[in-house]
């Protein structure tokens, strides 16, 4: 995840979220209202984020409003709320029966259908709970995962994400690897028809948005991280950052006398050999994890213990001695060693903003002189060679296995509408007013064959803090040029839990983007998260329409209520599941 879940209360309760910000300038941003799409008792909940007396870019004219909410249609509105806690007491035998007596014709008709369509659209993944398999590398919540990926499937679902934590596998000594409870959840995949997206997770969960549990770097990671504090990322402050191994010590004999690197290929090579009967058909994709919430970047915003919050700018993360040593060098190489000791001492603090710095403010900021440029080239390029080195290593495994790799990137998109973009910065994206900071990502992605996966598909830049200058829209598209430039495929996913009809038709709008005449195709979008939430009656009816309508394909001659009204007949098939998965995934 990219965001912070508080900050889009407003926008997701359907609410306005009034600007009347504007710089000296006289330009000004947009002030529109979020999508009224949410029937939430909550209603009268503001987002707002104020900032008075700064001085800010904006760089489009207000937006138009939001579209009306599509009506409910088809008849069919089976209330699972009443249906799930009737079955809190008493859920076994009956669903059971029921699931077993599902209409397997139904089920196949509607297959059918779908094969009809393949290749027109975008297949659509679910990503699974974070703890699908438990600390004791067993399948959590067995009979939940059954159902869900029953249910899933008969709604025209390709696949799931599950993430493969590092943590849980090789927990308890190098080398000793636990695939338990993922053999039996790929196994289930398998039965249900469904193919997999296998995430190498070698982060830590918890402390970012989302993070429903804890998940630890392996035991005796963690044992080389307290002898050696520097292996963590660290602020100028000196605040270490446990999330992910700092990618200063990439290619040193850190970890009992492997690298960080040599760990990350060895784990990924003993998944290729215990599944290798798996891969090319049922394992379609590994995505490499690169840094914190498995994304190519730097920890430059953790939330854990507020340490910042949306939308402040983050701090760069190379104080740590592995880092500062790189940078010395980089310094003393280019004929400037005083540039060398520290990285910049005038970015601020994780809550600031732009202009509160000296660094990042737009006229005569730090960013954009030769010092700026030349840390920010290091920093970024320090980046750009982490992902080098694990992309290396994935692509030498995984050939010839028939599996796509991919890498995801987040989707910065606070402060987008400054010169200095200071959040991409401090979180290694070279990305400002002047400069593309993408295109090279995608370059080097291009160099090993692999997908960009980006998030924040589902936002629009009218539904974010103004003030903020939050531009998601803008940051999607160029992200797609870049793509485009690179000749890499794009892949997408919601940055935040999204069920409503609104989201929906962004991700459909986003996952085909015309620019300039061409368009810029997604090749999967993987939709946030399983959960009982999904599984709700009308959010379910807006899913099982909304991938309809994207392995159709946003071209097609149906408008979103036909689609609707034609999902509704296996809404109301897949019932016995659905509540099943409902209950069993709250328990």
């Amino acid at each position: 995840m990219a965001l912070s879940m508080t900050h889009q209360i407003g926008s997701l309760a359907g609410t306005p979220i009034p600007s009347e910000a504007a710089n000296s300038s006289g330009e000004s941003t947009a002030t529109v209202s979020a999508a009224a799409v949410w029937k939430s008792p909550v209603s009268s909940i503001r987002c707002r984020v104020q900032k008075p007396g700064t001085e800010i870019d904006a760089i489009t004219p207000p937006l138009s409003p939001r579209m009306a909410t599509s009506p409910v249609i088809g008849g069919i509105r089976p209330d699972l709320s009443v249906a799930c806690l009737a079955y809190v007491t008493d859920m076994e035998a009956p669903a059971a029966a029921t699931m077993e007596g599902l209409s397997t014709e139904v089920v196949r008709e509607y297959k059918e259908e779908v094969a009809q369509v393949k290749g027109k659209g975008v297949p659509v993944y679910v990503m699974m709970p974070l703890d699908s398999v438990t600390m004791g590398n067993t399948v959590n919540r067995r009979k939940a995962m059954n159902a869900s990926l029953q249910a899933l499937k008969s709604a025209g679902v390709e696949g799931v994400m599950m993430d493969v934590w590092w943590g849980l596998v090789e927990r308890d000594a190098p080398g000793a690897y636990n695939w338990g409870g993922y053999a039996e959840l790929l196994e289930m995949a398998k039965k249900h028809g469904l193919k997999v997206q296998a995430v190498m997770s070698f982060h830590q969960c918890g402390g970012n948005v989302g993070d429903s549990c804890t998940i630890p770097l392996p035991k005796w990671v963690v044992e080389e991280v307290d002898r050696d504090p520097d292996l963590a990322y660290t602020d100028q402050w000196g605040r270490r950052n446990y999330e992910y191994l700092s990618l200063g010590c990439d290619t040193l004999p850190v970890l009992k006398g492997r690298t960080p690197v040599k760990c990350y290929a060895d784990f990924m090579r003993a998944f290729r050999d215990n599944f290798e009967h798996l891969l090319g058909d049922t394992i379609v994709e590994i995505q490499v994890g690169m840094g914190p919430a498995g994304e190519l970047r730097y920890p430059s915003y953790p939330e854990q213990n507020g340490t910042w919050r949306f939308p402040g700018i983050g701090a760069f993360q190379c104080y740590d001695k592995y880092m500062l040593s790189s940078l010395k060098a980089a310094a003393d190489s280019a004929g400037k060693p005083e540039w060398g000791s520290t990285g910049p001492t005038d970015a601020g603090q994780y809550n600031n903003w732009p202009e509160d710095t000296n660094f990042f403010r737009r006229e005569g900021g730090g960013w954009d002189g030769p010092y700026g440029e030349f840390f920010l080239t290091w920093y970024s390029q320090m980046l750009l060679d982490h992902g080098e080195r694990i992309l290396s290593s994935a692509k030498s495994i995984f050939q010839s296995t028939g599996v796509k790799i991919s890498v995801k990137v987040a989707g910065i998109h606070w402060h987008y509408g400054t010169r200095s973009h200071a959040p991409e910065l401090t979180a290694g994206y070279y990305n400002t007013r002047f400069r593309d900071g993408y295109l090279p990502i995608a370059q080097m992605l291009a160099r090993h064959g692999a997908i960009f996966n980006f998030t924040c598909i589902e936002m629009r830049d009218h539904e974010q803090p103004q003030d903020a200058l939050c531009a998601p829209e803008k940051l999607v598209k160029q992200v797609a040029l870049a793509t485009r430039a690179a000749q890499v495929p794009l892949a997408g996913e919601n940055a935040l839990p999204r069920y409503d009809d609104y989201a929906h038709e962004q991700i459909l709008k986003a996952s085909s983007l015309d620019i300039d005449g061409n368009s810029v195709e997604m090749c999967a979008f993987t939709y946030l998260r399983m959960n009982p939430d999904l599984f709700q009656a009308d959010n379910w009816r807006r899913f099982v329409a909304f991938v309809k309508k994207m392995k159709e394909g946003k071209d097609t001659n149906k408008c979103w209520e036909q689609v609707e009204r034609e999902a509704q007949h296996f809404v109301h098939i897949t019932q016995p599941l659905v509540q099943e998965a409902a209950v069993a995934l709250r328990h």
